[in-house]
């Protein structure tokens, strides 16, 4: 038996590749690419089938973060001319969780901006709108909203909160390297706090940062250890204003090799393709279902504009895929 269909019939196991082939898979380099992509949508379609989760996002608060982050546009620490506000209004939440149904996503995530939402008037915000989502909007309630302690994360699950998102960013041996500003570990004991209080748990991180393949390799192992339900995969659209305004180190195929080891390693998981989609991928945007994703971003992002949904639904439908209710 070949390379590759051992670690496919390792992953088909459901328990996931190991260290040592997911680095050897690495070697084989983006020239292999269209030998696995075969082995990646069989076991794809074998946990997940041919329906495509999609998530829509409203940025509910924006910029005026004290975070360094390298890559991100909200910071207070760069000018990048981004637009700032406080949190939105409860209905004009839930007007944007409507307007996601339309576009038959079947999640849909509050994200704010800043290292945690502590102000209580926020807060009480968030439960309100979460209330409105539940009677009125047909979707799975999910939130992003930073570093949440245990109460507070309690609170917003019994105000109907159902899904929490929390990006690990990175390996935590790069990390210090994209932030300085708080600690890898918050970010894991975040997770692991959603974890227990019963949430199902987003966790995945940005490539393109400047970031290792064994980088890579660590984030995916630190999220299976964590044991998370659902892996975001962003990749780096440049932000002018920031350290990393400058940075150019993705080619598509190379993404869709992100994508495929993630699929190896995390086999039974859902891995859902967010940022950074359209300017990265290019033409090979429909490739991240063969690479193993069963999910996508549907809409906008958070400071930038993302593909028109009606063209990725025409995708989807040209694909023979179909969205998840």
């Amino acid at each position: 038996m070949d390379f590759l269909s051992r670690i496919e019939e390792v992953a088909l196991g459901g328990s996931g590749i190991s260290q040592e082939d997911a680095e050897e898979f690495v070697r084989l380099g983006e020239d292999r690419l269209f030998e696995i992509l075969p082995h990646t949508e069989r076991i794809r379609k074998h946990f997940k089938g041919d329906e495509v989760s999609l998530c829509s996002i409203v940025n509910a608060k924006s910029g005026l973060c004290g975070e360094d982050c390298t890559f991100c546009a909200q910071s207070v620490r760069y000018n990048t001319g981004v637009k700032t506000y406080p949190m939105l209004g409860a209905e004009t939440i839930v007007e944007s969780a409507l307007e996601a149904t339309r576009w038959r996503a079947r999640e849909f995530s509050i994200v704010t901006s800043g290292t945690k939402v502590a102000k209580r008037e926020d807060i009480e915000t968030l439960e309100r709108a979460l209330e409105l989502m539940k009677q009125r909007a047909g979707v799975e309630r999910c939130a992003s909203l930073g570093i949440l302690d245990r109460d507070t994360l309690k609170r917003l699950k019994d105000a109907g909160l159902e899904s929490y998102h929390h990006n690990l960013e990175t390996s935590r041996s790069f990390f210090p390297r994209v932030c300085t500003t708080h600690d890898y570990e918050e970010d894991v004991q975040t997770v692991r706090t959603a974890k227990e209080l019963g949430f199902y748990v987003c966790s995945g991180g940005i490539f393109g940062l400047g970031e290792s393949w064994q980088d890579r390799i660590e984030l995916a192992m630190t999220l299976r250890e964590l044991d998370v339900d659902s892996v975001p995969i962003n990749f780096l659209n440049p932000r002018p204003g920031t350290p990393l305004e400058g940075a150019n180190y993705l080619t598509p195929r190379e993404c869709l090799m992100i994508i495929a080891l993630y699929r190896f390693i995390l086999p039974t998981k859902s891995i859902i393709v967010c940022g950074g989609r359209e300017v990265n991928l290019r033409d090979l945007q429909c490739l991240i279902f063969s690479a193993g994703a069963n999910g996508m971003l549907i809409g906008n992002y958070l400071t930038t504009q993302g593909r028109p949904p009606e063209e990725d639904l025409r995708m989807l439908e040209d694909l023979g895929l179909k969205p998840k209710k």
